[in-house]
């Protein structure tokens, strides 16, 4: 795939991610009012069309399951984030994904279910459209680790930080924990310890290959 190209996917993904973010917002604004939101609601508030809302979120409980669950568990986590004082990759890194997959672990229940919604929403997307790509998370994870990354992105490679970031969502999210828990049978300690260690293996070898090309280009001139 071409930069230009890649670069065109990130746009509509990143698009994608702030319409799912602003129906949320929308979602939670209208629940602040004391009204339990529906999808049409959230649609009105946030100012687009109830057919796109509907792709979002088909149910009026796959939104609340996203607007009283899952938003409200990472609020205190955000705050921190945003004041993270460290420029340490690997300490921010690992700040952040404890953040994330503790409150995974405390919300357990409700981040399963939303997995399910999550799930539903593929399917009947599907089902309407065989072709269609339907974005179905609210991509916080990949904000995570741009934040995470920040203090070296300028350093790496374009198409080396987009693999490394991709690498690294598969160590966040209640996704990664299922397949801890779930397949390899460990207990919530063991799982986050071992997600922990896959983020910094992953971390080191895109380091690495950075270092690597730069050697290479230098030795080019």
């Amino acid at each position: 795939m071409s930069m230009a190209v890649t670069r065109q996917v990130d746009i509509r993904k990143n698009q994608k991610d702030r319409t799912r973010a602003a129906i949320v917002e929308a979602a939670i604004a209208v629940l602040r009012t004391g009204v339990t939101p529906t999808v049409i609601a959230a649609a009105e508030e946030a100012k687009v069309s109830r057919a796109t809302a509907y792709r979002y979120f088909p149910t009026q409980e796959a939104l609340l399951s996203e607007v009283m669950s899952i938003t409200p568990s990472l609020e205190t986590f955000e705050e921190e984030m945003r004041q993270e004082p460290s420029q340490d990759p690997y300490v921010r890194l690992e700040r952040f994904l404890d953040g994330l997959n503790s409150a995974a672990i405390r919300n357990e229940a409700e981040y399963r279910a939303a997995l399910r919604h999550y799930l539903d929403i593929w399917f009947e997307a599907k089902r309407k459209t065989p072709s269609a790509k339907p974005t179905v998370r609210a991509g916080r994870r990949r904000r995570y680790i741009e934040s995470a990354l920040a203090p070296i992105a300028d350093t790496l490679p374009s198409a080396t930080r987009r693999r490394l970031s991709n690498a690294l969502s598969l160590t966040f999210g209640i996704d990664s924990l299922v397949i801890m828990k779930d397949t390899c049978g460990l207990d919530d300690e063991e799982a986050l310890e071992v997600l922990q260690w896959t983020a910094r293996v992953i971390l080191d070898a895109g380091l690495k290959e950075a270092q690597a090309q730069k050697v290479e280009k230098a030795e080019r001139r």
